[in-house]
Order: C-alpha cells, then sequence, then structure tokens
C-alpha cells in the first residue's frame, strides 16, 4: 500500500465517493488515507469524527482486503471500517489481522447524499448563538440523547434552530465534521410535544442548503430502520445507499 497525500489524486480514485471524501476530512487534522498498489481500493481514516475512529473503504473486494488489513495494522483496532455493505461483509469474512484479531459486522444503516441545489430552499429555521447552546443541550437530552453531535464539540459548524410562539427551542440539526467538499448533517431533533408538525424538516432544509452552497454536496449517516428519517431525507432529494460498519474483535 501507499500512503496518499495529493487531495487532487484522492478525489479521482474514490470516483464521488463522498462518505470516503468525508472521512478524509481534506486531509486536514489528524486524518489520512492509503491506496492499494493497483489504486483499485481506497481507505480513508479519521480520529473521533462523528463519535467513532472511522475507516472509510472504497473500490474492489479483492484490493481492499490487502489494503484494510495494512491500514488497521498501522492506525489501530479502534477504526471502524466502513463502507457499501457487501464490501464491508465481504472483508469481515476474510481478513483476520496478524495479531490474531478479525473483523466483525456491527451496524446496518444507510449513507444519504445530494449535490444539486434545493429546489426550494424556505424555512422558519434560523442558525442559533453560542449562548443557545444549553437549550441545545437540554433538547437533544429530551428527544435525541444518542446523538453524534452535541453542544461545544469542536467538530460542529453550527446548530440550526426553530422556537415555538412561546419562545422554546422545539427542533434542532447541526452541521458538522464538515470536509472540503461535503457537509455532515446530523444532531436532527424535535421536542416530543411539537412532532408532526415538519419541523425537522425546517431545520434540515437550512443545514442541508448551506452544506450543498457551502460545500458542494450534503451527506448524513441515517439508521435502516429509522423510516421516518429516510423518508424526511427522501423528501430533500437525498439519494439513499446501503452501507455497514466492522469493527475489530479481540476473540475474548
Amino acid at each position: 500500500m501507499r500512503e496518499l497525500t495529493d487531495t487532487d489524486e484522492f478525489v479521482e480514485l474514490i470516483d464521488g465517493d463522498l462518505l470516503c471524501a468525508l472521512v478524509a476530512q481534506g486531509f486536514t487534522g489528524a486524518s489520512r488515507a492509503w491506496a492499494s498498489d493497483d489504486g483499485r481500493a481506497i481507505a480513508a481514516s479519521c480520529p473521533d469524527l462523528a463519535r467513532r475512529d472511522r475507516l472509510a473503504v472504497h473500490g474492489s473486494i479483492a484490493a481492499a482486503v490487502g489494503l484494510v488489513g495494512l491500514v488497521l495494522e498501522e492506525v489501530g483496532p479502534s477504526f471502524r471500517p466502513i463502507g457499501d455493505r457487501r464490501l464491508i461483509h465481504s472483508l469481515a469474512d476474510m481478513i483476520e489481522l496478524t495479531s490474531g484479531q478479525s473483523l466483525r459486522t456491527s451496524s446496518e444503516f444507510g449513507w444519504m447524499e445530494r449535490r444539486e441545489p434545493l429546489p426550494d430552499n424556505t424555512t422558519a429555521a434560523h442558525w442559533l448563538r453560542q449562548s443557545e447552546e444549553n437549550e441545545i443541550g437540554d433538547l437533544l437530552a429530551l428527544a435525541a440523547p444518542t446523538s453524534d453531535a452535541q453542544p461545544g464539540d469542536p467538530g460542529v459548524d453550527g446548530w440550526a434552530g426553530i422556537r415555538d410562539d412561546h419562545g422554546r427551542l422545539v427542533a434542532v440539526a447541526a452541521l458538522a465534521w464538515s470536509a472540503p467538499t461535503v457537509g455532515y448533517l446530523c444532531g436532527v431533533a424535535t421536542h416530543p410535544d411539537a412532532r408532526g408538525r415538519g419541523l425537522a424538516r425546517q431545520v434540515c432544509t437550512l443545514v442541508a442548503g448551506d452544506a450543498i452552497v457551502t460545500r458542494g454536496a450534503v451527506g448524513l449517516m441515517v439508521d435502516d430502520d429509522n423510516t421516518a428519517a429516510i423518508g424526511l431525507y427522501r423528501s430533500l432529494g437525498l439519494s439513499y445507499r446501503p452501507i455497514s460498519a466492522a469493527y475489530v474483535h479481540n476473540g475474548l
């Protein structure tokens, strides 16, 4: 394998894979990327991206098997391979590390994305101020306690929000861990008393529209069984791609 340092070469090799682009983070901070010797597989790593040490994988199964094994030896077992479902399941079946550890699949979810500008950016949402972070935290604790994004996270670029007629914060969404070519939409939450009014769509419209205009695309991860969220994101024109994640199993 060889480590990639040229962002233009990386972009060419991933062939439009925005999940890989997100994890690579434009080669800023601690993010890194590698290619197999034949260039048919790519792996990009970033620590503590959306609460996990991520290793995005793209390319052919045959080339990725050798590459991912070597990369995991380089970056360590805390990194979780993520990518197209068939690819990740194949890696879990075929890779055994020199330590004797193996890969096991963990999560089944989806990557959703959109590049084209939204046809309608009309929204009642607005960008929240840093002084409103306590309210954001309270809403997340109530409505989305497992949210990847939390107030004060260094990877969060901003929070969109909506208040009700009484001034209560009732819906939020975050733009976070954005890469040069894709903004990441996460931290979506609506107060239980305010659900069913389209407020999540409002905050997501603001975040997605901003990401597309400033970065060129928006992307997000969503659980397979969260049909309501998938429906919301589809209504905003985001396409769905089934992906999986794996983790290094210590055999104990």
